[in-house]
């Protein structure tokens, strides 16, 4: 993936985690414009300021690039192959690690799916980015509050990524 987001320019199958490289050749009219990418327009702009603040924090205290995406349509191609042909061509997390995450959401069509990086795919294994999206997510996109459903998705990714400081006993 070439290289990481620049840190001022800085996402619903009921199933989606990461997955095998698309074969399809990808060409996302999608612009990458942050680190939060509401093209749905779902999300209100107080929230996405504080969306981007979060990521910026997880980038700066873990390296990991985590990108959130909604979209008006993926214009007739499966989930799966819209989202790893999106994720390749905006070239997120470091080309060295492998280590890019995105969330991305088309309601429309009621899509959600989480792209995980191959170096990510220890800490955030297919069935917990399944479960992240049936269990924190679903639920609120059903109630029609995206911004909530998004917000459990991305505190949950933080979780699986953010090293746990083990304390020595005194």
């Amino acid at each position: 993936m070439p290289g990481r987001l620049p840190a001022s320019a800085l996402a619903l199958a009921l199933i989606g985690c990461a997955g095998e490289p698309s074969d399809a050749p990808g060409n996302p009219s999608l612009q990458l414009t942050g680190r939060v990418v509401d093209e749905a327009a779902v999300l209100e702009p107080t929230f996405e300021v504080e969306m981007t603040e979060k990521l910026a924090r997880l980038e700066d205290a873990t390296g990991v690039q985590l990108v959130v995406v909604t979209t008006s349509g993926l214009k007739s191609q499966a989930v799966e192959l819209y989202s790893v042909d999106l994720a390749r061509a905006w070239g997120i997390g470091s080309d060295e690690r492998l280590d890019g995450l995105m969330v991305l959401v088309a309601p429309q069509e009621r899509q959600v799916r989480i792209e995980v990086g191959y170096g990510l795919e220890a800490s955030v294994k297919d069935g917990e980015a399944a479960h992240i999206i049936r269990q924190d997510m679903i639920p609120h996109f059903r109630n029609g509050d995206f911004e909530s459903g998004v917000e459990a998705g991305v505190d949950r990714l933080i979780e699986e990524v953010t090293p746990v400081e083990v304390k020595q006993a005194s």
